[in-house]
C-alpha cells in the first residue's frame, strides 16, 4: 500500500508532541519546585547573608531551588536535545536535565561557602555585591556564556557523547555555560535573600528573559539597570528597601 503525506508525517507530528510533553514534565518538575520550597521556607528568611545551615541541608535546598528557577528556561534546550537524539532512547533527555542540575548542584558547594563567608554582613556588603553583579552583565564572558546559554544548537547538532553517560556530559556542559551566565545572578540573590521567594521569583524571570527574549542587547542593559538600581538603593537609601 501506498503511504499518503499524512503517513509520512505522523511519526514528526509524534515526535513533536513527545517533545513538548518533555518541555511539560519538566516545568511541572520545576512548578512542584516552587511548591516544595514555599512550604520549606516558609518563615525562614533571614534577609541578606542569613546562615546557611548545615551544607547537607542547604545543597538539598539548593538543587530544589536550582530545578525551580532553572528547568523552565533550560526545556527549550532539553527538547532540542531530544530532537537530535531521536533514534536513541527516551532516557537521554532527563540525564541531559540530569548533568545541567549536577553542574549546579557542584556550584552550591561554592554558594555555600560564600553564605558561610558572608553570614551576618551588613547592607554595606549586599550594596557592593549588586553593583558587582551589574558590572559583570556587561563583561564579554557574560555576553560569551549567554550566547551558548541562548544558542545552543551548534554544540547539540555537531558530535556529541553517545550514549547514557555522553547524555550526562552534554547536560553537564550546558549547565557550565549557564553557571558562567548566571553565577553573579546568585550572588546578588543572596545579598538580596537567598530564602525569600520574591527574590527569587525575580531572579528566575531574569534568566527566563535573558535566555528566551530577542532583543539581547536590551535584556543585558536591562538587567545590568535593575541590579545596580537595587544596589544603589541598598546602600543609599537602606529603608526604603526593606530586606527582612
Amino acid at each position: 500500500m501506498l503511504s499518503t503525506p499524512a503517513d509520512d508525517l505522523s511519526p514528526l507530528y509524534t515526535a513533536a508532541r513527545a517533545r513538548l510533553g518533555l518541555v511539560a514534565a519538566l516545568c511541572v518538575v520545576a512548578a512542584a519546585g516552587w511548591v516544595w520550597a514555599a512550604r520549606t521556607l516558609r518563615g525562614m528568611d533571614g534577609g541578606p547573608w542569613s546562615a546557611p545551615g548545615g551544607v547537607g541541608w542547604f545543597l538539598g535546598v539548593w538543587v530544589v531551588m536550582m530545578a525551580a528557577m532553572m528547568l523552565p528556561s533550560v526545556a527549550p534546550t532539553v527538547a532540542l536535545y531530544a530532537r537530535v537524539t531521536t533514534q536513541e532512547s527516551a532516557l537521554l533527555p532527563w540525564l541531559f536535565a540530569a548533568g545541567y542540575l549536577l553542574v549546579w548542584g557542584a556550584a552550591g558547594l561554592a554558594a555555600y561557602g560564600v553564605g558561610e563567608a558572608g553570614s551576618g554582613a551588613g547592607r554595606a556588603l549586599s550594596g557592593a555585591v549588586l553593583v558587582a553583579a551589574a558590572a559583570y552583565e556587561l563583561t564579554p564572558l557574560k555576553q560569551v556564556c549567554l550566547r551558548q546559554c541562548r544558542r545552543p544548537s551548534g554544540a547539540l547538532r555537531s558530535r556529541w557523547p553517545a550514549g547514557r553517560f555522553g547524555a550526562l556530559r552534554t547536560g553537564a556542559r550546558n549547565g557550565a555555560w549557564c553557571v558562567g551566565c548566571c553565577w553573579a545572578l546568585m550572588a546578588a540573590l543572596f545579598a538580596l535573600g537567598a530564602m525569600n521567594l520574591w527574590w527569587m521569583a525575580l531572579v528566575a524571570v531574569i534568566v527566563a528573559g535573558q535566555k528566551t527574549l530577542p532583543w539581547l542587547r536590551v535584556v543585558s542593559y536591562g538587567t545590568a539597570g535593575v541590579l545596580l538600581g537595587l544596589g544603589i538603593l541598598v546602600l543609599a537609601t537602606p529603608d526604603l528597601l526593606p530586606l527582612r
